[in-house]
């Protein structure tokens, strides 16, 4: 494959199209502005941000959505299912 300009080192390396992803990048900050804004595209109820995981959670739906680069993923498909565990608990986030 011809690029116009130097693919990324781990793509060179490995043949990946993607680099590997760092943990600084994986655990980019979110704005707090855009949590208050956003709700679980399912069930439109709150989400909380659980900084240990990355993933904003909403315990209505039973889903944990991913934050990759700071940027939410609000898609069910990419959502991981909570545990028994994960859906108890204080609050209706």
């Amino acid at each position: 494959m011809q690029y116009d300009h130097d693919p990324p080192q781990a793509a060179r390396q490995t043949g990946d199209p993607q680099p590997k992803m760092t943990e600084a990048r994986r655990s980019a900050t979110i704005d707090p502005k855009l949590l208050d804004l956003l709700v679980c595209p399912l069930t439109k109820g709150p989400l909380k941000h659980d900084e240990d995981s990355n993933e904003l959670v909403s315990k209505q739906a039973g889903l944990a959505y991913p934050i990759r680069d700071g940027i939410p993923i609000m898609l069910p498909s990419e959502a991981r299912v909570l545990d028994g565990d994960e859906t108890k608990g204080g609050g209706e986030a």
